[in-house]
């Protein structure tokens, strides 16, 4: 064992590291972790945010230990679903992502939800699609 001397965190690191490069080199965000975490955690908030409660922990659920953390930080089940149109939830996205960009937030979302497509079962992605309204499930399709 190294890193952590701990196997079971030195796997989510493990994950957790992958799932960001693969943000990282969409954008060509080399050395940029910063911005590729605020990426990912822009994105799963917010659809975090708009997904039932019992669907928002069935995601989380599926997620790498550390990045569930990340997930579920600062969450009220109470307040949830956030009813959101596309155009609602990109900017709440994009107000959640601190960093100038030359692309549009919804490459932003394209790039996270392509990474994370290794770590979601089919049948948790096409549970996740039906809670959608159409608009934000039309982002979501071609990743499943």
């Amino acid at each position: 064992m190294d890193g952590s001397g701990f196997e079971e965190f030195n796997n989510t690191i493990q994950k957790t590291n992958e799932l960001l490069k693969e943000i990282e080199k969409t954008f060509g965000w080399e050395n940029r972790r910063n911005q590729s975490y605020a990426a990912l955690r822009a994105v799963l908030h917010t659809l975090r945010d708009r997904l039932p409660v019992e669907e928002a922990v069935q995601l989380g659920a599926q997620l790498p230990m550390l990045i569930r953390g990340m997930y579920y930080d600062g969450w009220n089940p109470a307040k949830v679903p956030i009813k959101m149109n596309k155009e609602e939830f990109l900017q709440e996205i994009r107000r959640q992502f601190p960093f100038s960009m030359e692309d549009n937030i919804e490459d932003v979302v394209s790039a996270v939800l392509m990474a994370l497509q290794k770590h979601i079962s089919l049948g948790e992605a096409e549970d996740i699609i039906s809670d959608l309204p159409e608009d934000v499930a039309e982002m979501i399709t071609p990743f499943i």
